[in-house]
């Protein structure tokens, strides 16, 4: 593992490197924070898009997915590094007391994404419903690159993966109770977004509200240019190599998950042919979080004590790649079961190491929520290329088995190019 230089006294608690173990009751919050932020993420995605958007247009649905769902990551990933960058430089006086840079964001992100998932609720056409995702995108892209920053903001390293790990959780678990909500508790496809939309509320600012979010003093604030903006958007992977195959690294995994859950829904009813799709995808998702949950912490714990994470992440591939392929050779109920357990547990180990390891790498404290928004891309631009993959293969090259087989390749050489990052053990 790398050694972090020690922080020069002069260096505001915004930017320092941080030594003091952060508490449960902050972990608590902020897995909150997260679990309405991807449920607010996810849920749409798996169920209520999928639902509203084949009432809308049944005989062409899974082309209009693919637009709607491209052009929603195509935003996020404009708008994650940019709301970090921003965040990076935010410096607010509000009755004369300096506040932080992060939770406003945060708030901010919760708010204005609640309301884009209301109004999303009422759009009866595919125009509307791509507007209202793209909005939705870019408030809660913002809001998570916020709270993204948090890690290496509050976190020492040595409490990084364990830390990671309960944060990595809420990817999956935010899904589950989302699809729980609007399938088991609520009906309707409008209720289902109010729902979502109020939860992300709940569970989002108490965080924003109770922890502490130490000001950066206008004297260390980068400039506001929109040019120099832009332009430290590139971070060079000549100075800065360790991150640039941090950022591929992550791209391919992504990439390899988007392939292989974007279809889900449409996998059960015309692949496997389950009699109750949405409530198969329920049971998938819920033995997918469950095998998520036995990794994620214990993974990232380990991690932390060994000082080691590239060996973590190649395990996690190999075992994702092992239950895709399972999914190709085997397209069944009982197979789909085991496989979605086998990748849930390799995504939790993935999830919680891979995030620690990339907190090691960032160029420098000053950018950190933009350099994490510039990984973030990374998550969201497999979105947008998921759709334009997927649709052509399933329709025209194979179907699913060409799908899922495709999805293991993408994330077995993903997780081995972790081999090239030289900065961390």
């Amino acid at each position: 593992m790398t050694t972090v230089d020690p922080t020069p006294a002069s260096l505001p608690a915004a930017l320092a490197e941080p030594t003091v173990p952060v508490r449960r009751s902050w972990i608590a919050l902020i897995f909150a924070a997260n679990l309405g932020v991807w449920m607010a993420f996810f849920t749409p995605i798996q169920v209520l898009l999928p639902q509203q958007i084949e009432r809308i247009a049944p005989g062409d649905k899974e082309a209009m997915f693919a637009v709607v769902t491209g052009l929603g990551a195509l935003a996020a990933v404009l708008a994650n590094p940019l709301a970090g960058a921003l965040s990076d430089r935010t410096c607010l006086r509000v009755g004369g007391r300096e506040l932080g840079r992060r939770h406003v964001w945060t708030a901010g992100g919760a708010v204005l994404g609640a309301l884009a998932l209301v109004l999303l609720a009422r759009q009866d056409t595919i125009a509307g419903v791509a507007v209202g995702w793209v909005a939705a995108q870019v408030c809660f892209n913002a809001m998570l690159a916020s709270l993204t920053a948090g890690i290496p903001d509050r976190v020492p390293v040595l409490q990084r993966g364990g830390v990671s790990g309960w944060v990595g959780i809420p990817q999956s678990l935010g899904l589950v109770l989302g699809a729980v909500l609007v399938t088991a508790v609520v009906t309707g496809n409008a209720a289902g977004y109010a729902t979502i939309a109020l939860a992300v509320l709940l569970l989002s600012l108490p965080f924003a509200l109770l922890t502490a979010d130490d000001p950066l003093p206008r004297a260390h604030r980068p400039p506001l240019r929109v040019g120099a903006l832009l332009a430290s958007m590139w971070i060079s992977p000549r100075r800065h190599p360790d991150f640039a195959w941090a950022w591929l690294t992550r791209f391919l995994v992504q990439l390899g998950n988007a392939l292989g859950t974007l279809y889900l829904l449409y996998f059960l009813a015309d692949g496997v042919r389950y009699p109750d799709p949405e409530g198969g995808l329920l049971v998938l998702i819920l033995l997918y979080t469950l095998g998520m949950i036995l990794t994620a912490v214990v993974s990232g714990r380990l991690s932390d004590r060994s000082g080691r994470r590239k060996v973590f992440v190649i395990t996690s591939g190999l075992v994702m790649a092992v239950a895709a392929l399972l999914l190709a050779v085997a397209p069944v109920w009982p197979m789909a079961m085991v496989a979605a357990v086998l990748l849930g547990a390799g995504y939790g180990v993935y999830l919680s190491v891979d995030a620690a390891l990339i907190t090691e790498v960032l160029p420098a404290a000053t950018n950190r929520a933009k350099d994490l928004g510039v990984i973030n891309i990374a998550n969201s631009a497999p979105q947008v290329l998921g759709p334009a993959l997927s649709a052509p293969i399933v329709v025209h090259l194979g179907g699913y088995p060409t799908l899922y087989a495709a999805t293991a390749a993408v994330t077995l050489l993903g997780s081995a190019l972790v081999v090239k990052i030289r900065g961390v053990a």
